[in-house]
């Protein structure tokens, strides 16, 4: 016997049970050639990408490099869908909701729905990864050349559908979840703003002696100290192997070997790693995009871990904060002691040529303990807020993608 194909989703609103109904994508949409040209329109130039959808050309473009004479330039008014026939397989479309009218590559394919389909609804599925799938099987062209979906491509590929009204109420729910998550994205993006802010003005600058902005109670000007002052070495481990495993990520802090790179990495040279306990800290000089002079972190979500004997581990003295010391360094200022150190750049294995002696020998500019400690105070409670909404984003991110298998066909 055959398996009855599913003509409903394992989710829906209550109050709908009719089945869904196969269509091609040629009935649901028509294309549409609107041909500009952005001198004499004045539009926006706006682009698609696969992360953000349509997005306006910064205002790092020149607007006269971008528009040359022979290019050609297409209209996409509010409601109308483009999409990127050489990117479809990686879920380049999207739906113009911007409530204007924008000029965009006329390389780019647009297309309107017809009546009785929702512009919403088929903007999800259209990057559903069942759509995504779908592109892939209909694709054309050979890898090199990298695979097309042009428009009568597309108006072949089969979706099932339900009625306009069920349509309209997936669509309206999935809006306002995007909508949730690109609020709770602005917020995060704020506050990660604000914090480079404060961490900029909490900390002096070009060796001055004051911060521009402070706490209140303190006058005391800040004392240059070597770093090796408020700090001593940290070397060695008590042979438990046991503990966890960590390496430092410039842009995410402290994170365990097994979730970075899907097993211990350590292998044998695990019995060399270094103990590190809560409250100590570890300068991790490999160069990257986001710390050309590497990064220091305070190990604070694990009360014991192992971490690579090639990072220069260390911990206060009562004189010094941990956090304030991981935040001083988050401001970048001490990247100007560090780079007078480095001598032939990068080795082999990444690491910039600066030895632990030569680390602790960079200058520092700190307050009293006490007003370390109120800064780290500040700061830890700023960060705690943006990983509330980081962690909020990741689980509605989470829920979209397991709806999107639920509530599509």
């Amino acid at each position: 016997m055959y398996e009855e194909t599913k003509k409903a989703p394992a989710i829906r609103f209550q109050g709908f049970t009719d089945d869904w109904e196969q269509r091609k994508l040629g009935e649901v949409f028509f294309q549409t050639s609107k041909y500009v040209n952005p001198k004499e329109s004045n539009l926006e130039l706006w682009s698609l990408t696969v992360e953000n959808g349509l997005t306006p050309k910064t205002e790092r473009y020149n607007r006269e490099f971008l528009v040359k004479k022979e290019d050609q330039f297409k209209s996409v008014d509010h409601n109308e869908f483009i999409y990127n026939p050489m990117n479809m397989t990686l879920g380049a479309v999207d739906l113009n909701l911007t409530g204007k009218t924008v000029a965009v590559s006329g390389y780019y394919i647009t297309m309107l729905s017809k009546d009785g389909f929702d512009s919403k609804y088929f903007s999800i599925w259209l990057k559903s990864p069942l759509a995504i799938k779908m592109y892939k099987l209909y694709a054309t062209g050979s890898l090199i050349e990298r695979q097309r979906v042009q428009f009568p491509t597309l108006s072949q590929i089969k979706s099932s559908v339900p009625q306009i009204e069920e349509q309209t109420k997936i669509g309206s729910f999935f809006k306002q979840l995007d909508d949730t998550i690109a609020l709770h994205q602005r917020k995060l993006t704020l506050l990660e703003q604000l914090k480079q802010t404060y961490l900029q003005q909490m900390f002096p600058q070009d060796e001055n002696n004051f911060p521009v902005l402070r706490i209140a109670g303190f006058s005391q000007p800040w004392v240059l100290r070597r770093l090796s002052d408020v700090s001593e070495r940290v070397r060695g481990n008590d042979g438990r192997m046991d503990l966890p495993t960590l390496t430092i990520s410039a842009g995410s802090g402290w994170l365990d070997q097994r979730e970075r790179f899907s097993g211990n990495i350590a292998g044998n040279e695990q019995k060399n790693y270094t103990l590190l306990s809560n409250g100590e800290l570890s300068y991790n000089h490999g160069n990257s995009k986001l710390a050309k002079y590497g990064v220091v972190f305070a190990l604070r979500t694990f009360e014991e871990a192992l971490v690579p004997k090639v990072y220069h581990s260390f911990k206060t003295t009562d004189e010094a904060s941990a956090d304030f010391i991981e935040y001083m360094f988050a401001t970048k200022t001490p990247d100007r002691e560090l780079a007078k150190l480095v001598s032939s750049g990068a080795r082999m294995d990444g690491l910039l040529n600066i030895n632990y002696d030569e680390f602790m020998g960079i200058s520092i500019m700190v307050p009293e303990i006490d007003e370390q400690n109120r800064i780290s105070h500040f700061l830890r409670k700023f960060d705690d807020t943006i990983v509330l909404h980081r962690c909020k984003i990741e689980k509605l991110t989470e829920l979209k993608k397991v709806l999107l298998a639920k509530m599509f066909l």
